[in-house]
């Protein structure tokens, strides 16, 4: 199992698969072993393109230590469904993650030249194998052929991940040293024919199998699938529908499907290997090669009291609707809500016995988290004594059972293990610190704030050894998401009836109605279906990094996260820190100013200044 990765960190220490100007453009992959020493043997070049498969796994170092590098899954979540609080994480200073969403960014920012140097430092490795992979004496020509594709496949998904960031960006497409990198910008259009072309190369290879199954030891190796699949997001971004509809169905024709259980059961460990998964990240638990989502999303009763350095979305986690298919309105559950002000309205989150002192800490404690929230301005006159818990409890809990599957909402509850024994904790409001004995509310970093939590990828109980390294592997592709893309390209091509069955198979599994099954989910025509199409995928792939590209893609980034009044909110709507809707050249991102530096051939992009 995961023997890419074993590999891979084997590599790291035989080849030395660092760039020799760590702190620039990593574009030489190899300085340990001469170029001409790899080829010269078969093992030594396996060696080789497992080092491609590692650039996705390894330390992005200045922006999230530790953790799955490759476009930062936690760092481009927060810019569409969650955010790190600036203003209460000590840790803030070593992101720039929130700069584009504070108004303030810069070309000289981390979070563009890392990706940048990232992805280029994947793309020389895949360069350098598949200009020498053939000259390898001792291996076998299919297996030659195999890894050529899987180089190419690598490629074409760095260079993806570039386009969609920058909209052109310089092409190499053979080994280059690094003092010759010095081309100019290629038009975006070039830089998606290029992707399409590499992927159809995969696509028609015949050392490429269709799919792994759960089990085989090259599993988390490209795929026609996973090569399908891409190209099939490539062609969305070309608005080429017709050809992302027929690449879509053909990732279900090689044998990917849904996961038949709990959508929550799919981010554990046992079933990281389903037939959903197109193409996922490989983690171990080993130091750097396990993914940061537990540490990073967690909370302090999570094992090896985690951080929680990203919370829900308040203003996303409304959209949620009903299970009924019903949009939902605060006012539905308490009459009058949207009406107050979000501090008087903190009144229907209190814990219960503010009043009668009536708890299982002391009445004189209960009279001093009264006092502070009458302070604060709680309108007390909506308090129920006894039944103030259930209430907002029974908000979210004939809602999208994803809601719950994905965030820990008010007074639900979340198995933790801060000390390695087991308890039951409650989300409640305001904290009462005691990790070992009654009332065990939930402990996080922001517990003088009441913000959603994440319960997604969140290890529970005794699951994980270790905090900073999870097992679990990142999903890059899954069928859902292939199943709701497939749907859009339908649509946009006019065939609104053939793409509802699409998203009624991703609603089906989720637990919710059907579209077309009542007035609720009733579809009204290509627009209604392609908002309905986006909110579902916001649903579906909350947390996992991927939606940051779609909203781009859309043209929704500034209405869906910076819309006016958006910004990091307690769950009764009180914001503790705004976004700033910039001007529009911020959904491009700039070209890196040490870059530009480096090679003066390289154009800004519209807006930036170095």
């Amino acid at each position: 199992m995961k023997a890419i990765n074993y590999l891979a960190f084997a590599s790291m220490l035989i080849l030395g698969v660092a760039g020799c100007r760590k702190d620039l453009l990593e574009t030489t992959p190899y300085n340990a072993v001469s170029s001409n020493s790899i080829w010269t043997s078969s093992n030594l070049a396996t060696l080789a393109v497992n080092g491609i498969y590692n650039t996705l796994l390894e330390n992005s170092g200045e922006d999230y230590q530790n953790s799955v590098s490759q476009g930062n899954y936690l760092g481009l979540d927060a810019h569409t469904l969650s955010a790190l609080d600036p203003t209460v994480s000590p840790r803030s200073n070593w992101s720039s993650t929130h700069k584009l969403l504070l108004g303030n960014a810069s070309s000289a920012d981390n979070i563009f030249s890392v990706a940048w140097r990232q992805l280029y430092e994947g793309i020389s490795r895949a360069n350098d194998v598949i200009d020498n992979i053939e000259s390898v004496p001792d291996m076998a020509p299919e297996l030659c052929a195999q890894y050529k594709a899987e180089a190419k496949f690598l490629r074409a998904y760095f260079y993806y991940r570039l386009n969609c960031y920058f909209r052109g960006v310089p092409l190499y497409l053979e080994s280059t040293p690094v003092k010759e990198y010095t081309k100019p910008r290629n038009s975006e259009a070039e830089v998606w024919e290029v992707v399409i072309n590499d992927l159809t190369d995969v696509i028609n290879e015949p050392a490429i199998p269709g799919k792994y199954e759960a089990g085989d030891p090259n599993y988390g190796r490209a795929t026609k699938g996973a090569a399908y699949a891409l190209r099939g997001k490539a062609y969305l971004w070309t608005k080429e529908y017709a050809n992302a509809e027929a690449d879509f169905k053909k990732v279900g024709e090689l044998g990917f499907s849904l996961f038949q259980g709990e959508y929550k059961q799919l981010f554990k460990e046992k079933n990281e290997q389903c037939p959903e998964m197109v193409f996922s990240i490989q983690c171990y638990e080993k130091n750097t090669y396990g993914n940061q989502m537990s540490f990073k999303y967690g909370s302090r009763v999570t094992s090896g009291s985690c951080w929680n350095d990203f919370y829900g979305d308040a203003d996303f986690i409304d959209t949620y609707e009903t299970v009924e298919g019903k949009p939902f309105s605060w006012d539905d559950f308490i009459p009058g809500y949207s009406s107050m002000t979000p501090v008087a309205r903190s009144v229907y989150f209190l814990r219960d016995g503010l009043n009668s002192g009536e708890g299982n800490f002391g009445s004189a404690n209960y009279k001093s988290l009264k006092s502070k929230m009458s302070d604060y301005g709680s309108d007390f006159s909506k308090y129920l004594d006894q039944g103030n818990e259930a209430r907002i409890r029974a908000v979210y809990e004939n809602r999208d059972p994803r809601l719950m599957q994905t965030y820990i909402t008010p007074y639900s509850e979340y198995l933790g293990s801060p000390k390695g024994i087991e308890y039951t904790y409650t989300l409640r409001w305001p904290f009462v610190q005691n990790d070992i004995s009654e009332p065990f509310d939930l402990r996080s970093d922001s517990s003088k704030y009441l913000y959603y939590l994440v319960r997604k990828f969140v290890s529970e109980g005794n699951e994980l050894l270790y905090r900073e390294y999870s097992p679990i592997d990142v999903p890059v592709i899954r069928y859902a998401d292939v199943l709701l893309s497939l749907a859009e390209a339908l649509n946009e091509q006019g065939k609104t009836n053939d793409a509802i069955p699409y998203v009624n198979m991703v609603r089906a599994r989720a637990g919710v109605a059907l579209l077309n099954s009542n007035s609720y989910t009733t579809v009204a025509g290509q627009d209604d279906l392609r908002n309905r199409i986006r909110r579902e995928k916001r649903w579906e792939l909350a947390c996992e990094g991927s939606l940051y590209f779609e909203e781009l893609r859309w043209g929704t980034w500034y209405d869906s996260k910076l819309f006016e009044g958006s910004g990091l909110k307690q769950c009764w709507g009180e914001t503790s820190v705004s976004w700033t809707r910039n001007g529009d050249y911020y959904t491009k991102w700039p070209v890196p100013a040490t870059e530009r530096q480096l090679n003066t051939a390289l154009t800004q992009n519209e807006g930036w200044i170095d």
